[in-house]
This record gives C-alpha cells, sequence and structure tokens, in this order.
C-alpha cells in the first residue's frame, strides 16, 4: 500500500494507459451499467427491485475481487510480483487525480474567474454550480476534497492493509456501485438500496480515521468532539466526518442548502457558528490535503517498522 500510494502520488493513471486499456473503475462500471440496464425494471414491484439490485451487488464484488484474487495468486512471489500488485492497487487509490481536480477550480476561483471555477466545479460536482458565487463555489469544492480524500485514498487503503489487492477491489467495486446506483431517486431508491447500506457499512471506520487525519494536519484535533457532532448532523453518516473535520481545520462553515435539478435540499451547517469559506480556504484545503497524505505515509513506515520488529 505504500508503494501503492507513491505510485499513484507520482504518476496517477497515465493518459496512454487509458487510451489503451481504460481504467480498473471504468471496467467495474461498465458491468455495473450492464446489470443496471438488464436488471432495473422500474416496473417491477419495491422489493423485486431490491433483490435485482442485491444480485448486482454481488455480481460485481465477487466477480471484481475474484479477478483480483487471481492475480495476486498468480503473480511471482518475489520483488517483481510485489512491484506489479503495487502497480495494480495504485490504480484504485486517487490521491493525486482529487488534488488536481480540486486544484482544477481554485486556481481560476484565485484568480477571480468564477465562469472558469464553476466550469471546473461542474465536473466533480453533481449539484448546480451556475448560481454559486466565490463561498459556494469554494465550499463545494472543500467538501468535495473532504468527503473524496476518505472514499478515494484513505478508505481504499484501510482495505487494503487489512486484506491486500483483494481488500482495496472490494472497496472500490462497492464505492462505484454506490456512486452509480446508490442515489435516492426514483429509479434507485429501491434498486440501489443494498449498494448504498453496504457502501456505509464499509465506510464507518475509515471516515473516522480520515476526519481524524485530516484534523491532525489541520491543527484542529482538539476539537474532534464538535467534529463529532456536527457530523452527526449530516445527511451521510459518513461523509460529515472529514466535511467536519476540514470545516473546524479552516474556521469555515460548510455543506448548507444546495440545489440539485432545480430542487433547493435544505441541508443543515457544519461549524454553523463560523464565517463562509473563500477562495484563500480552498487553497488552504488542498495544503490541508496534502499534509494528510504526507502524515499517512509516514503511519504506512510505522506500520512497516511494526511488522518487521515483529518478525
Amino acid at each position: 500500500m505504500l508503494l501503492a500510494l507513491l505510485i499513484e502520488l507520482a504518476a496517477g493513471w497515465p493518459r496512454w494507459l487509458f487510451t489503451r486499456i481504460k481504467h480498473p473503475v471504468v471496467w467495474i462500471g461498465s458491468l455495473i451499467a450492464w446489470l443496471d440496464n438488464s436488471l432495473n425494471n422500474t416496473h417491477r414491484s419495491h422489493l423485486s427491485r431490491q433483490l435485482a439490485g442485491a444480485l448486482t451487488t454481488l455480481v460485481v464484488v465477487t466477480t471484481s475481487v475474484g479477478i483480483a484474487c487471481v492475480i495476486s495468486d498468480f503473480l511471482p512471489d518475489n520483488i517483481t510480483g510485489f512491484i506489479i500488485e503495487a502497480l495494480i492497487a495504485s490504480s484504485l487509490l486517487a490521491s493525486r487525480s482529487l488534488y488536481q481536480h480540486v486544484n482544477a477550480v481554485a486556481s481560476p476561483l484565485s484568480d477571480g474567474d468564477h465562469g472558469r471555477a464553476r466550469e471546473a466545479l461542474g465536473h466533480i460536482v453533481g449539484r448546480e454550480t451556475s448560481p454559486l458565487a466565490e463561498p459556494g463555489i469554494a465550499g463545494a469544492a472543500i467538501e468535495t476534497l473532504a468527503e473524496n480524500a476518505s472514499d478515494g485514498v484513505f478508505a481504499p487503503l484501510f482495505w487494503g492493509l487489512l486484506l491486500g489487492l483483494p481488500g482495496i477491489t472490494a472497496y472500490k467495486a462497492i464505492n462505484t456501485l454506490d456512486s452509480m446506483i446508490g442515489h435516492r431517486s426514483d429509479k434507485y431508491l429501491a434498486f440501489g438500496f443494498c449498494s448504498a447500506k453496504l457502501d456505509d457499512i464499509v465506510n464507518i471506520i475509515p471516515a473516522r480515521l480520515s476526519a481524524v487525519l485530516i484534523a491532525i494536519a489541520g491543527g484542529s484535533l482538539l476539537r474532534i468532539g464538535s467534529i463529532a457532532r456536527d457530523a452527526g448532523r449530516h445527511r451521510s453518516p459518513n461523509a460529515g466526518w472529514p466535511e467536519a473535520a476540514m470545516a473546524y481545520a479552516l474556521r469555515i462553515r460548510l455543506s448548507g442548502p444546495r440545489t440539485y435539478n432545480d430542487k433547493v435540499t435544505d441541508e443543515p451547517w457544519i461549524n454553523e457558528q463560523s464565517p463562509l469559506p473563500q477562495s484563500r480556504d480552498l487553497d488552504r484545503s488542498l495544503q490541508i490535503y496534502a499534509r494528510s497524505l504526507l502524515l499517512t505515509l509516514i503511519l504506512l513506515l510505522c506500520v512497516i517498522a511494526i511488522e518487521l520488529v515483529n518478525e
């Protein structure tokens, strides 16, 4: 996992490789889309669609994990196999790409180019970006950075540490299922129920560990009680933890009302008494994220040291 994180930080998933073989998440997404089109019949009963969604989740996770197990067992038990397995695992992390996508919002926002900032933000959030001013743009990008730091980096590393390549693959399959079919819309409320609940379960520990990492990196660990309180007010049982940690580290308020498909959802504020975020806060959030990655590398080295001592 240490080598996988270093590889992803250094190179990401190169475009030339993507054009030739795509990305593993694209393969997983293609399987999900095929099962969605085949099994998600809106004319069936609610229970029938829940069962079809559970079958979809089972097929996607077991297929992904099965392939990962075969690869892991097939690779030679030497330095070559070690490096190849780390290369594959690195494709299931998103530390570099997350920084790049959020920085694509931060750079034009710092220059006062709200149009370009909104356009870049539209690539990484589902909410409507056209009505957003600077606080809304900065806040949405910071929330995305905090939540995806957990989902895209810390959680897959956690499961990779526990269960190796099959573990990180299983997590990525579950997370992709949730992002594609785990919505609370009419089409997916029943069909995506199982995947959404499974995603909640596998993120319980990683989300809280992510909050601790962000709080340490942002110097707000002493506010962990307030972070936990505000995280409990979030619509998600897990996403509120890294978002609250980032909000208290930056001393700003996050979340709050937002618009999806012309409908305003009245979400509660996190760190409500603090000021709204500005462009400088988005820049600072990227610095905190970078420090949390450095802290993660140090922790992974500590794990390795403990393993060596035990041996």
